[in-house]
């Protein structure tokens, strides 16, 4: 039965600050994830919220002379208001300061005290008051904070401290034994380096003497609880721990959904705070990268932060969630480009869906009597769109198991792109000029119809706006209805339901043309065949190691005409910067299969690390990819 049940949590966000783009993906992954599952019928929960104790919360609120609450009051409410105007669908948005979380945090510490894993002791180090936390010296870069950048204060105090060291061999022979329980593997593996060293007990309080903006310990009112064993415990109290039905509904198939800089607390604080409590831990740690803008973390501090609702007014709801999901590998950093965002709405959404939508609607229209026709088999039987919706529908169920929204998106193009070749190779405008192909064509249409509703409901969880027209123009009446289930067979279109011309999908946003090509001579001036380069021995150059790779995603690096930030495939997916921005499109790369030097040493370019070369030539037009003719096997070695 736990296949039918999901719950997704996001991390609860800190009232330092208000929310920019990076809060928003975050945000937006855990709606898609709970929308898809909805979709598929399972029992779903979806929890977000906000983090409202600590230093950093009660030094804000100073400044802006207004009480600790008043001022978290203010951010919080940003927040839950904001997630409304980006179609987030969560169950419950919790807050620190909510009673119920704050009698839940009193009665986990009280457990854990009692069992005499929190003991009372003193402690010296470096304290960054913007993670909230003591740093030892080496966990130090150049005597700063490595997220902050700031020097930390040092300081000694008598605190109340978490036995979390007793725990480290568990923790080590769990992860171990659940490869997946902290993905994708790579922060697996950067937890397990952390484990490594012997791990310190945690400092889980403050002294009142200078902070009381807090949970007080149920057993010394004369200190607050650190925010961290405070925030984390919202997992918990969101789904009724300790007696409540949803938590023992839910919390067997918990999974979090964070960005790696809380890797450390979600995947070594809160999986021992758990061991300690008797409480099973939680299914699925999932870790996502950065939003970088001007290869910089995007941060209030450096001034970088874009803000989601500007995006989202300015180019629409469903492509700024497009985007987010189809323009970052989960895992892995991303660049946030305005003008990536551009050539995504133009390319993905106006040429390709936007324009399938409404010349599939206009033809249906045109050439039948404004409802959807009734399929005759026996006259024609369209066997390419049924065989690609299936092979779109296997692909994205795959793809949501792994969290791999932007493979998930591009099986959807490919059968987008399908049903576009369809009508080009079909062409229903044609058949229409003969009344003797009257079955035909009424069969072609309703294919392409039938492929309007699968590409709808597919696109869903990622754009339910989009969707829910596209379904409104075929007159599904029902649109909650049409669940992942409908699509297990094709032709799940009612015939005769009435049809709609809708308002065009996607506007395509007007961009200022680019620089004109380099003139002819420059052009055959870099053409020329260089001379041969001095011999090498058979030694030397078995040293290379060519592989295929498979471009699985490509975006423009920002400030570079000529880069491009690919993420390939080869023996996993890794990110390779080329020079081919003037040449090809971040669209045209996806789904290439291109020749990489794989064991070529880490460079960066523009503040990009590259692990690898692409292999590409000259030609009178500028630069052409090495390609193969025939389909090679990805990661396959070049002979």
């Amino acid at each position: 039965m736990k296949d039918r049940i999901f719950y997704i949590t996001t991390p609860i966000y800190y009232v330092n600050a208000s929310p920019h783009i990076g809060h928003a993906y975050t945000t937006i992954v855990a709606d898609v994830l709970a929308r898809y599952h909805r979709l598929r019928g399972d029992k779903t929960f979806f929890l977000t919220g906000t983090d409202e104790h600590g230093d950093k919360i009660a030094e804000a609120a100073k400044k802006g002379g207004v009480t600790p609450k008043e001022y978290a009051d203010g951010i919080s409410a940003q927040f839950r208001s904001l997630w409304p105007e980006l179609a987030v669908t969560n169950d419950r948005f919790i807050r620190t300061t909510d009673a119920d979380h704050v009698a839940t945090v009193r009665g986990i510490l009280q457990k854990v005290y009692d069992s005499g894993d929190i003991y009372f002791g003193e402690y010296e180090g470096f304290y960054c008051v913007g993670c909230e936390r003591f740093y030892m010296e080496k966990e130090l870069l150049d005597g700063k904070c490595p997220q902050h950048e700031t020097v930390p204060e040092h300081r000694k105090e008598s605190n109340y401290f978490f036995r979390m060291g007793k725990y480290q061999e568990w923790l080590i022979n769990h992860i171990e034994t659940h490869p997946d329980f902290i993905r994708p593997e790579r922060y697996k593996n950067e937890a397990l380096a952390f484990l490594r060293e012997p791990l310190e007990d945690l400092c889980i309080s403050r002294p009142k003497s200078r902070l009381t903006w807090g949970i007080d310990l149920p057993f010394d009112e004369n200190y607050v609880t650190y925010v961290w064993f405070d925030a984390l415990i919202n997992y918990l109290t969101g789904v009724g721990y300790p007696e409540g039905e949803n938590f023992g509904t839910f919390w067997p198939v918990a999974q979090h959904l964070i960005a790696k800089d809380i890797l450390k607390p979600h995947g070594i604080y809160w999986p021992t705070m758990l061991k300690a409590a008797g409480i099973e831990p939680y299914q699925h740690l999932n870790v996502h990268g950065y939003w970088n803008v001007d290869q910089s973390k995007m941060s209030k501090s450096l001034g970088n932060v874009v803000k989601p609702l500007d995006l989202k007014d300015k180019y629409g709801l469903d492509p700024f969630r497009y985007f987010l999901l189809r323009d970052m590998v989960f895992g892995l950093d991303s660049s946030f480009s305005e003008e990536a965002f551009v050539q995504r709405i133009n390319s993905d959404l106006a040429n390709d869906l936007g324009n399938l939508v409404s010349r599939t609607m206009q033809m249906a229209i045109k050439y039948g009597d404004g409802r959807v026709p009734t399929p005759d088999a026996a006259a024609f039987a369209e066997q390419a769109l049924p065989e690609a919706a299936a092979r779109a529908l296997a692909e994205v169920e795959s793809c949501f198991t792994t969290l791999a929204l932007h493979k998930a998106l591009i099986a959807i193009w490919e059968f987008i792109n399908v049903t576009n070749k369809t009508i080009v190779e079909k062409e229903p405008w044609v058949l229409a000029k003969d009344p003797a192909n009257k079955e035909r064509l009424a069969t072609i249409l309703y294919h392409l119809l039938e492929a309007l509703r699968v590409t709808a409901v597919l696109i869903t969880p990622f754009m339910p706006g989009s969707a829910a027209k596209i379904l409104a123009q075929l007159g599904i009446a029902d649109p909650a209805g049409q669940t992942f289930e409908t699509l297990r067979a094709w032709g799940g279109l009612p015939a005769g339901s009435a049809l709609t011309k809708g308002e065009t999908l996607f506007p395509r946003v007007e961009v200022k043309k680019e620089e004109d090509k380099p003139a002819a001579a420059a052009v055959a001036a870099k053409a020329e065949v260089p001379a041969i380069k001095p011999e090498i021995a058979y030694e030397d150059f078995q040293k290379i190691d060519l592989r295929v790779a498979k471009v699985l995603a490509a975006e423009r690096v920002p400030k570079s005409s000529k880069l491009l930030k690919l993420s390939v495939e080869i023996d996993g997916e890794r990110t390779v910067v080329a020079g081919m921005g003037k040449d090809y499109t971040p669209e045209e790369m996806v789904g290439k299969q291109i020749v990489v030097v794989a064991n070529l040493k880490p460079a960066k370019l523009m503040g990009v690390e590259s692990r690898g070369m692409l292999l590409a030539t000259d030609t009178e037009e500028g630069l052409t990819l090495l390609g193969f003719d025939k389909p090679p096997k990805t990661g396959a070695n070049i002979h």
